[in-house]
């Protein structure tokens, strides 16, 4: 299920004296199957974006389409349950969103509210519980009673057991440690490689963009100022350092080695393409 935008404008209370303009004449395409990355500095209008993304917000002038829906500002709020559960969103903190005296309960509330019967939620309670890495007995806990990554983790299996096309995220690694971020971003690839969820992910870590992500928009007082693949947007290290936005990990570093003298076909991107290059070089020069 493609996600269209053409021509989006959003602006929060129009005609009143407190009018804020957010979006301005987004064109853009997230495609089916996608792993999409958007970034910006706080500010830039991502989180209004997201909300475009299944609806929650519609545009001011423009049209939005989700699969074969045409989100327009006119458009009936009454029909627009259906793309909420095509299109889940994990926001920031998700944690803060559970209520439930039960995990299971938790997880099984959104299913219900979708028509789904007490079985099937209690079964698909079960099923992404395990997929998030936490154990079964988990389901009879009170949620309040885990810790912050547990917690985290049952928030985001209430948004899978809708069984969403699209998967958004809006900085949800915010607050781990680096290995519940690591483990966090390799669940959210298990997804998109076993699943072909389409991913939508919203973040400031440039290492997590070259690692998973297939498109990059690059979003700046709500306008659209670059996009292409990671490689490409990357290649250009000092308008991202213009822009503030930093670079991968790998990339910074390949650029301290190039000031030294090495140079590099193209800017490696992750610690893995950095060190297979700098291996093709010692065994070039071993055999010169």
């Amino acid at each position: 299920m493609d996600i269209r935008f053409e021509q989006v404008d959003f602006t929060y209370q129009p005609n009143t004296p407190f009018e804020q303009r957010v979006l301005f004449h987004l064109d853009m395409r997230i495609k089916d199957g996608s792993y999409t990355a958007i970034v910006g500095h706080t500010g830039s209008g991502k989180s209004t974006l997201l909300q475009h993304l299944n609806a929650l917000l519609k545009p001011t002038t423009g049209t939005v389409t989700i699969g074969d829906r045409i989100i327009k500002p006119e458009t009936n709020n009454k029909n627009l349950k259906p793309i909420r559960k095509k299109v889940g969103i994990v926001f920031q903190f998700p944690e803060a969103q559970l209520f439930e005296e039960t995990v299971e309960k938790d997880i099984m509330f959104g299913p219900k509210n979708f028509g789904v019967s007490d079985e099937e939620a209690k079964r698909l309670a079960k099923e992404y519980i395990e997929l998030v890495g936490l154990p079964e007995d988990v389901l009879e806990k009170s949620p309040f009673d885990l810790s912050g990554g547990q917690m985290r983790r049952v928030a985001i299996a209430g948004v899978l057991a809708m069984e969403p096309e699209v998967l958004v995220l809006d900085e949800p690694t915010a607050g781990l440690d680096p290995q519940g971020r690591k483990e966090m971003m390799a669940m959210f690839d298990l997804l998109h490689q076993q699943k072909k969820m389409t991913i939508v992910l919203v973040t400031h870590l440039m290492d997590d963009v070259a690692d998973f992500a297939d498109y990059v928009y690059v979003l700046e007082k709500g306008q659209l100022v670059k996009e292409g693949t990671p490689r490409t947007v990357f290649q250009n290290v000092a308008w991202l350092e213009e822009k503030q936005l930093g670079v991968p990990t790998a990339t910074r570093f390949a650029q301290k080695l190039m000031a030294k003298g090495v140079t590099f076909d193209a800017l490696p991107l992750t610690a893995k393409e950095l060190a297979t290059s700098i291996l093709a070089k010692e065994d070039q020069k071993n055999d010169e």
